[in-house]
């Protein structure tokens, strides 16, 4: 097996560099046209802690959607239109920034997600559902396997009771010998301390999501993972690794109407 193939999604999708142009052009749109709205949030003191909240017209459940970029590109402003399907029906949604490997070792980066939704629970009031694509559903993961209480023992236990992973990675210890592996800087032990895939199963609702045109790898780290924790796994025909978002603009499509589901299930509970 070719693992550098199997993990390095910019160089398996031709046209990879204009889908994420075309994410920022799509997402400043977003962020101009969506009246109800607060950007830059703090959630720490950092400058790239910061999320924007996108509301719909009345209160509802919350979401969180975490960009990818392999913990190494990208922030909030590529993402910011992957929220509107989910406002257009009734949920808000955060889109948070995070530091980068390699500044920043990759657990800073899983503490800094847990900042930011803690932020969000005394903000609302709320549980969240928390979606994220690639190192985004890694992110998504961690978040929902999180012992809250360890963290302060006023927030409820399944903070965030839901996760939809998109394309996540779960299994970090493959990519190590990769090029994408070199930038984050871990050992093996590290690497699989940082994986969901081997972690005790989380109490919350799993969907996970891999386009049906990723690699074997993708596909099989979705598959393994959910079938792990209980969640269940879902393949978008025809989608790369990148396509696979397509989806969530769209507030009629089902995945969408899934998701929406998945948090109006934890306002609920």
């Amino acid at each position: 097996m070719d693992i550098e193939s199997e993990y390095n999604n910019r160089a398996r999708v031709p046209g990879s560099a204009e889908i994420i142009a075309g994410w920022a052009r799509e997402a400043e749109a977003f962020r101009a046209t969506w009246a109800r709205k607060t950007l830059d949030l703090p959630y720490g003191a950092g400058p790239r802690e910061r999320l924007d909240l996108f509301e719909p017209d009345s209160d509802g459940p919350v979401a969180v959607f975490i960009h990818g970029g392999y913990w190494q590109a990208l922030d909030k402003s590529f993402a910011s239109h992957c929220a509107r399907g989910l406002v257009l029906r009734g949920v808000p949604v955060a889109v948070p920034s995070y530091d980068l490997c390699p500044h920043v070792p990759l657990a800073r980066i899983v503490t800094q997600m847990q900042a930011a939704c803690v932020m969000l629970h005394r903000r609302t009031g709320r549980r969240l559902l928390v979606a994220g694509h690639s190192a985004g559903g890694q992110l998504a993961a961690m978040l929902m396997g999180t012992d809250w209480q360890a963290i302060d023992p006023a927030l409820p236990a399944g903070l965030v009771g839901a996760a939809l992973p998109i394309s996540g990675v779960f299994e970090i210890e493959p990519l190590l010998p990769t090029t994408i592996g070199r930038g984050l800087n871990l050992t093996a032990a590290e690497a699989r301390a940082l994986s969901p895939r081997w972690q005790a199963t989380a109490p919350g609702e799993l969907h996970c999501v891999v386009g049906g045109a990723e690699s074997d790898e993708f596909r099989r780290q979705t598959r393994d993972f959910a079938a792990a924790w209980g969640g269940t796994a879902e393949e978008l025909p025809g989608a790369n690794h990148f396509t696979v978002l397509d989806p969530f603009p769209d507030p009629a499509h089902p995945l969408v109407a899934h998701a929406a589901a998945m948090a109006g299930r934890l306002a609920r509970g």
